[in-house]
């Protein structure tokens, strides 16, 4: 069979390709190697997480209305009613991604592993399906470091943490980036005593530095045991117990180990060479318009990059789109991407870092303000955190908050720089009290506070009210 277009791999961008390719009336397969269409993010990654991360939310809420004295004791945590709801939140969202709803759309649904045998066709099983393009969307998978004797040790990744009925006693988290520090959090809330070991010398290194720091205090806090610019060694199981031993002559015990070191591009067996596609480490090579190096064949999300996200994925579906359904020759932009790390306190930026804007020689001042001095934080008791934004003549070219509902706050500062707004815009824009999203207008705010003891404006303002009658 030959289709107008064959998508492969049935995750958030290849979902939105396949279904809105279909509905304006292409010819549609789409082809998942798994049994079932949604992906990383929906089985083992965003959605898994953040539903863990709320379970865990309550039991640490409860935790502190006991020391508050408002509860008298702490209730037990069930664990396996934590799973039971995470299996829930997935099964509820993967009614979105049935496969007869796409086929109600008129798209043809595969599932099997699919594999190049030339540049314009594909085999599933026993059959061959031609395109007349296609688009690569198959993701990526954990990376694991290459430590002695973590294989035999035996380890968790995202793709199988969230199975456990069981939470462990200890649990070791190899790597400090959004997945192991989310994990971390959630897991010690649960009641796990638990250890992030990470090589780099702070938590999130593509964070800003100072947010990254604020996260690492509060984390400390509740009890992690941080062990930044260390190295592992090796690794040692005897039983259910297992060491790691650091290259600075310590060891971390452990039940368990969580590897969230990042993740590798989905590309292996995909039979990349028979259709003349290039890629390397980084996944398949794509330009400005998500061409390969065959141009009738795209690729969108993880498997390519350059950003990790969902959100980047569906972002890449529609420059797809416009593409191949309409000829238009849209380029990505990736100018304006939110990223949020789900903790609690949230992270959240956009943008350029200071160390970005520093090595891009671009002249900029910080605009900063803690969320400590929110009244709604402090109504919340949630004071950790602070807005920390970077403007150049007077644009907003980055910024990072670090707090409560970070993830919903960065929007408006996304939308500013999207639009190209003055901070100024934000500084006069009104805000509801007491939201907290009064932290955007106060920091904008706080970078005209010189102004106002300034010798030269009390003389301006002086002059002018015995000036004018």
């Amino acid at each position: 069979m030959k289709q107008d277009l064959v998508v492969i791999g049935g995750g958030p961008g290849g979902l939105v390709t396949a279904s809105v390719a279909a509905q304006l009336g292409l010819k549609v397969t789409l082809i998942e190697a798994s049994e079932q269409l949604g992906g990383d993010c929906l089985h083992t990654g965003c959605v898994p997480s953040k539903s863990l991360i709320a379970m865990a939310r309550i039991a640490h809420t409860a935790r502190r209305g006991v020391a508050s004295g408002l509860l008298d004791s702490m209730p037990a945590i069930d664990f396996a009613r934590a799973v039971a709801h995470v299996e829930q939140v997935v099964g509820k969202i993967q009614q979105h991604d049935d496969p007869e709803r796409f086929r109600a759309y008129g798209c043809d649904v595969r599932f099997g592993k699919a594999v190049f045998t030339g540049e314009r066709e594909v085999q599933v099983g026993d059959e061959i399906i031609r395109g007349r393009r296609f688009v690569i969307a198959t993701g990526s998978l954990p990376a694991i470091p290459s430590i002695p004797g973590l294989d035999e040790a035996g380890y968790e990744t995202n793709e199988t943490i969230f199975n456990r009925r069981d939470l462990p006693r200890s649990l070791a988290v190899i790597g400090g980036g959004p997945v192991g520090v989310e994990l971390a959090q959630a897991f010690s809330r649960l009641g796990s005593k638990v250890a992030i070991v990470e090589t780099a010398p702070r938590l999130l290194g593509r964070m800003d530095a100072v947010a990254a720091e604020t996260l690492g205090q509060c984390l400390a806090a509740e009890g992690i045991q941080l062990h930044l610019s260390s190295g592992i060694s090796a690794v040692r199981r005897a039983g259910d117990h297992r060491q790691l031993q650091l290259e600075n002559g310590s060891t971390v015990e452990c039940e368990r180990i969580l590897v969230a070191t990042g993740r590798r591009p989905a590309v292996h067996g995909l039979g990349l060479a028979a259709a003349g596609i290039e890629h390397d480490r980084g996944g398949i090579k794509t330009d400005a318009r998500m061409r390969t190096s065959r141009r009738h064949i795209y690729a969108v999300g993880d498997v390519c990059g350059p950003l990790q996200f969902t959100h980047v994925a569906e972002y890449q579906a529609g420059i797809v789109l416009a593409n191949i359904v309409f000829r238009l020759p849209k380029k990505a932009d990736y100018r304006v991407v939110p990223t949020v790390v789900y903790t609690d306190p949230e992270v959240a930026m956009v943008g350029l870092t200071e160390q970005q804007a520093q090595a891009g020689g671009i002249k900029y001042h910080v605009a900063e303000f803690p969320m400590a001095d929110v009244d709604r934080a402090l109504a919340d008791d949630a004071p950790a955190g602070q807005a920390r934004i970077l403007v150049s003549k007077g644009r907003i070219i980055g910024a990072s908050i670090t707090g409560a509902h970070a993830g919903e706050l960065i929007h408006e500062l996304a939308l500013a720089m999207q639009v190209r707004a003055k901070a100024r815009d934000i500084s006069e824009l009104i805000h509801a009290y007491p939201a907290y999203a009064q932290i955007n207008r106060r920091t904008i705010n706080s970078s005209y506070a010189g102004l106002l003891q300034s010798r030269k404006v009390r003389m301006l303002a002086w002059l002018l009210n015995r000036l004018i009658p």
